[in-house]
């Protein structure tokens, strides 16, 4: 919840995104799957 707050209030660089949402996992499984959905572009369009 606290990834989404930050994000709309501005939008961050590519690496702020990628580090704020990873620190939201909740499990090693759950780090292990936003760590592919990274490396898959999920925050491509992002500057930096």
């Amino acid at each position: 919840m606290r990834f989404i707050l930050d994000f709309l209030r501005q939008r961050p660089n590519r690496r702020e995104a990628e580090l704020a949402y990873l620190s939201e996992a909740v499990s090693r499984y759950d780090l292990e799957r936003r760590e592919r959905e990274i490396a898959g572009g999920k925050f491509a369009t992002l500057n930096g």
